[in-house]
């Protein structure tokens, strides 16, 4: 792979710094690095690989030609506004917001299962929600051969997923639990110390949150199944990385726990760690700091015969966020999609 000059929009912020992270990790060339962000960030100074990286205030014209990846980082309007520019630098956009997730024009790209998509970037290409990912990636070896018809899921979301904010809210919080005060941070719709909040994002019309509908519309793009009938529950959990999720699939045919841990267990990116006499199964904190997607308790589902029922677990921060960019980018500069 050759060195791409890559410029990321909300540097300073949980994902970016972990981007960075992964880049080291993998060896990814990398030639010129920019961080840009809000001018509240501007200034503040970031290490990569051995070299201090200055953030610099983010506007129109900090984008240009010599941006061969551009990866954004910040909210749904900063990346309205700064993607279509450079897309017209002929840069190769990565959106981590959900401004274009369901455009048909922008592919939703999880690298182990629609390689393909990025194909026909035109180029914009989006990145899933931090949950989608993990239930998507856990389903796919077993839809590929016997089509889903039906999930049901619930999840338990560390705050990080709501930013580096979010993690500071939940420390601050708890310390003023346990000293016997309330003393709520206004990171989450409610005191999330020693809690659990049912509402991520905001409430549509029909009762379902936007983080649910998100999970369900977005799989059915990933999966290229636009007719799978699905229905989440989002809940934030007093966690600080790891986000957690119980499963429920019904598919076309039948489909036994053993046949679905063999599809599951030879899948790239999931670890299978299912042993209940050993008491063996995936925790947040097993998740933290991994790219893999972990999967245990795979069993029968006894209300729906023939369907399993599984838990998983992913750091959201990594896999459902800034690995899986990273991966977007490799695919991508393999294929000779990113413009040199």
């Amino acid at each position: 792979m050759e060195a791409l000059n890559i410029t990321i929009i909300g540097g300073g912020g949980i994902v970016a710094r972990e981007f960075l992270k992964i880049l080291d990790e993998r060896n990814t060339a990398v030639g010129r690095l920019r961080l840009l962000a809000t001018a509240r960030s501007a200034g503040r100074v970031l290490e990569f690989r051995g070299k201090p990286v200055t953030i610099e205030e983010t506007s129109e014209q900090s984008l240009t030609r010599d941006d061969h990846v551009v990866f954004l980082s910040a909210s749904g309007a900063a990346s309205k506004l700064y993607a279509p520019i450079a897309r017209d630098n002929g840069s190769f956009v990565v959106d981590d917001s959900s401004a274009y997730r369901m455009d048909p024009e922008v592919p939703l790209v999880i690298p182990e299962i629609n390689p393909e998509d990025l194909e026909w970037h035109r180029g914009i290409v989006s990145q899933p929600n931090c949950t989608t990912t993990p239930m998507a990636l856990a389903l796919h070896p077993i839809h590929r051969v016997n089509s889903l018809r039906r999930i049901i899921v619930s999840t338990y979301q560390a705050v990080a997923g709501a930013g580096a904010a979010a993690v500071e809210g939940l420390a601050a919080e708890s310390r003023a639990a346990l000293e016997g005060r309330h003393e709520p941070s206004g990171t989450q719709k409610r005191e999330i110390a020693f809690n659990a909040v049912p509402q991520i994002d905001l409430f549509a019309e029909d009762g379902y949150t936007k983080e649910e509908i998100k999970m369900a519309n977005e799989t059915r793009k990933i999966l290229h199944a636009p007719e799978i009938a699905i229905s989440a529950t989002c809940v934030r959990i007093p966690a600080f990385f790891g986000h957690s999720m119980n499963v429920w699939a019904e598919f076309e045919h039948p489909v036994s726990p053993a046949e679905a841990r063999e599809l599951i267990s030879g899948a790239p990116g999931i670890t299978l760690m299912d042993d209940p006499s050993g008491e063996q199964y995936p925790t947040p904190l097993d998740a933290a700091g991994n790219d893999r997607v972990l999967v245990g308790r795979l069993r029968a589902d006894t209300s729906r015969p023939g369907a399993i029922t599984f838990w998983t677990v992913t750091d959201s921060i990594r896999k459902g966020a800034a690995t899986n960019v990273v991966q977007i980018v490799e695919e991508a500069s393999r294929r000779g999609l990113v413009r040199r």
